[in-house]
């Protein structure tokens, strides 16, 4: 089902990642009474960074796909070979409101949207606050696909992969992409259970500690290894300073992080 880049024409449809991305001023905003403003910022970039690396490694990915209305982040997604979209959607996942996880569903369509317009027949659909993500992660997503795909004798195939608090989805492959519908935020395993099972789709679980864990609010910061923090900081931090000294300090400027 998931072939890799240069696949045979006769093989299936490519698979396309759609990473969604809130910007660097409100990002993490949970993590506001642990992180000050340029430390969260830092983790935001090193976790979108980190996620886009190991995205770029695997070879049954096709293209990435960054969707945000952050200036910064969608130069490094374009720096590290993505498809950087920033539309209106993507903008209001930066915004922090009441209308967060609709705003966030609807970045998401519109980048599936754009992935089927370049060939996209699945989509992987991934937020960038995995700390503990994969590529032997993803791998393992991969061969949960192929086994729905076994199983499911042709029908369309959903996998998910559950965060491991909050009833969250931290993981969501699709094909065809528009097999369901995203519907990430509060309770969303159970939405996207709910979906898969009205459309017929064949369905895995991927229940992998690497998947799992979501950075989002102090609880989690608490549980996270303090080196993998101290990790995605400095990678965070180093990721600024280089996009400044090549070129993007316009960008840079434009963001407000105080």
């Amino acid at each position: 089902m998931i072939t890799e880049a240069g696949a045979a024409p006769s093989q299936p449809p490519q698979l396309h990642a759609i990473v969604p991305a809130r910007s660097l001023a409100d990002g993490k905003a949970r993590l506001g009474s642990a992180l000050d403003a340029e430390e969260r910022a830092a983790i935001v970039i090193g976790l979108l960074r980190w996620t886009l690396e190991i995205l770029g490694a695997l070879p049954q990915v096709a293209v990435t796909h960054v969707a945000s209305a952050d200036p910064t982040l969608l130069e490094l997604a374009r720096r590290l070979g993505a498809v950087a979209i920033a539309d209106e959607a993507a903008a209001g996942v930066s915004q922090g409101n009441s209308d967060g996880a609709e705003a966030l569903n609807a970045a998401l369509r519109q980048a599936r949207t754009t992935a089927v317009g370049a060939g996209a027949g699945a989509v992987l659909c991934l937020p960038a606050d995995l700390p503990l993500l994969s590529g032997a992660a993803l791998e393992r997503l991969l061969d949960a696909a192929d086994a729905a795909l076994a199983a499911g004798g042709g029908r369309p195939i959903v996998v998910i992969a559950p965060a491991d608090a909050r009833g969250g989805t931290n993981a969501l492959l699709l094909s065809p992409a528009g097999v369901i519908e995203p519907a990430f935020g509060r309770a969303s395993l159970a939405a996207h259970l709910l979906a898969a099972a009205a459309s017929g789709a064949s369905v895995q679980l991927v229940a992998d500690p690497d998947l799992g864990f979501d950075l989002d609010t102090p609880d989690d910061l608490e549980r996270l290894d303090p080196a993998r923090l101290v990790e995605l900081m400095a990678l965070g931090a180093a990721t600024l300073d280089e996009l400044a000294a090549s070129g993007a300090a316009e960008a840079l400027a434009a963001v407000d992080i105080g």
